[in-house]
Formats: structure tokens, sequence, C-alpha cells
């Protein structure tokens, strides 16, 4: 294979990946459904080269399916950390509510407690 063939092959077989790469950076990550269209089309273009092309292409199609599933998952796992994270700053700050309800007695310490349950939801 020339030169000049093997370096349009390189360029051609790399653009999916920049498409992925700059997508991942921009927008929120993809859906499985989305993630798994992208790589049938990448496999479509790989349809048209032979031999170890083709090969490189269909390697590069998987590997940039592998790594936008994986944004995705780290995606999911962070929205799930901060979620657990407010979780628990919320029950800490009713918590810190609540003594301080303690101090008080009668009405007030009713009121008190009234108005923490309805501050954080409890």
């Amino acid at each position: 294979m020339s030169p000049i063939k093997l370096a349009l092959s390189a360029v051609f077989v790399s653009i999916p990946a920049l498409a992925f790469t700059a997508h991942a950076q921009t927008q929120a990550p993809m859906t499985n459904k989305e993630i798994d269209a992208q790589y049938r089309a990448d496999q479509k273009k790989c349809d048209a080269l032979k031999g170890n092309d083709k090969d490189v292409c269909e390697k590069q199609a998987k590997a940039t399916r592998d790594s936008a599933k994986a944004d995705t998952k780290q995606a999911k796992e962070k929205a799930e950390a901060r979620h657990e994270a407010t979780k628990e700053k919320r029950k800490s700050e009713y918590d810190v509510a609540k003594e301080k309800c303690d101090a008080m007695s009668g009405n007030a310490k009713d009121a008190c407690m009234a108005d923490a349950k309805t501050r954080f939801g409890k």
C-alpha cells in the first residue's frame, strides 16, 4: 500500500474517535443506544476498507465505543455519588437542627422541631 493511502486510512480511522472525544467534553454522556448506533455507523465505514486497514478501523470503532460506554458509566456513578453526598449533608444539617431544638422546651421546642422537619422534608 502506498504511503499516501496509508496516511489517508489513518486519518479516516481516527475521525470517529475525535468526534466521540469532542462530544464527551462538551455534551452530556451518550446513551447506550446512541453509542451502539455510532458504533454501527463506524463499522459500516470500515466495510469499504480491506486487509489491515479494515482490521485497524474495526479495532478503532470498538475502542471508541468502549471509551464512550466508560464515560457514560463514570458520569452515572458521579451523579449517584453526588446524590448520596447531598443526602448525607442534608441529614447532618437536620441532626444539627434537632439538637438545637433540644435546648428548648414546650411550645418553642415543638415549633422548632416542626420548622426543622419542614425545612428538611422529614
